[in-house]
């Protein structure tokens, strides 16, 4: 049947008015990696209810430069962010500030290579992949250091996490170094050589951070005191019930789903990681200090390896314990 044009213009209008009621803007946009994670379980219910009385939008990202990027541009308010990346926005200016722990890596990423690596030595002519800029491109240059192998003499790629486990699966590369679900995709062919908590007991630990831009915390302080609120029981639930994040459980389904990930590997993959309480955040070895001091190294490291022109004098403002003092002195 056809359509009168003025009679087709008023439907097309009303279509436009629908859409754009539709698509109003969430009141924060809160940005997530590929990552497991205790709170993850309550995604679902977060993205329909808000929380704090605001609206949520959940945005993804499949690297540290995405987010740093997103930042940059004032497009993403808080987000999950490696160490290595979070210190490269922070040293080149971005409004970024960590004001919370979400885990400290240990053994969750990991080298995976195939059977023609046995020892560090065995990655000399080797292709392994990376996403440079990460908290595992900091570690593999790391420990490239440690054992005597210059970079030269291996090919290190750039791939984000998604086209390394392609890349794998089509034997295009040796190894990469990562962090789950695509770890765990990758360990079904291949074993680990290295771990992150073997580097970081010798001296370069990692973690994950939440950055936020100081642009919306400095506005949304009861916010920024709701969201670690929930994040932090999140994380003391996992510490007293990890039983509950085991395979067949609601809380591993939910967490699965939100990062497309297996919901039988997520209890094992959250015993890699290790949650610090909200009294350890607020210590001098994290948000007191000890991340300020991790970011300067990495930002030392980056400048190294030519991906960062200048280190700061100071990164004393890159992190802040506040928000994370208010939920423990019940401010919210």
């Amino acid at each position: 049947m056809r359509i009168p044009f003025k009679k087709a213009v008023m439907i097309a209008l009303s279509a436009l008015i629908g859409v754009a009621g539709s698509a109003q803007a969430a009141d924060v946009t809160i940005g997530y990696q590929l990552v497991y994670g205790p709170w993850k379980a309550q995604m679902a219910q977060l993205k329909k209810n808000g929380l704090g009385g605001k609206s949520i939008e959940f945005v993804k990202f499949t690297s540290g430069t995405e987010v740093i990027n997103a930042m940059a541009s004032g497009s993403v308010d808080i987000s999950l962010n490696g160490s290595s990346p979070s210190a490269a926005g922070y040293s080149r200016g971005v409004d970024l500030q960590v004001v919370y722990i979400y885990d400290n890596i240990n053994d969750a990423e990991a080298l995976v290579v195939d059977k023609s690596i046995t020892s560090p030595q065995d990655l000399v002519g080797k292709t392994i992949a990376v996403p440079f800029g990460s908290t595992t491109h900091f570690h593999m240059m790391f420990a490239l250091e440690q054992f005597n192998i210059s970079p030269k003499k291996l090919k290190v790629l750039d791939m984000s996490p998604p086209d390394m486990v392609a890349a794998w699966e089509r034997g295009d590369i040796n190894g990469g170094f990562v962090w789950d679900p695509a770890l765990g995709k990758m360990k079904g062919k291949g074993h680990v050589l290295l771990t992150s908590g073997d580097l970081s007991n010798w001296g370069k630990a990692t973690f994950d951070a939440m950055v936020a831009r100081k642009g919306f915390t400095s506005k949304n302080p009861d916010f920024m005191c709701q969201w670690i609120k929930m994040v932090s029981s999140a994380d003391a639930d996992y510490r007293s019930n990890p039983n509950d994040y085991g395979p067949g459980t609601a809380n591993a389904s939910a967490i699965a789903k939100s990062v497309s990930g297996q919901a039988d590997q997520v209890g094992g993959v959250l015993a890699l990681y290790d949650y610090p309480t909200l009294e350890q955040q607020v210590s001098g070895v994290w948000l007191g200090g000890g991340v300020q001091n991790a970011l300067m190294a990495a930002s030392e490291f980056l400048k190294a390896q030519g991906k960062l022109d200048k280190v700061l004098n100071s990164y004393a403002d890159s992190a802040t314990p506040k928000f994370a003092q208010m939920v423990l002195d019940g401010k919210c």
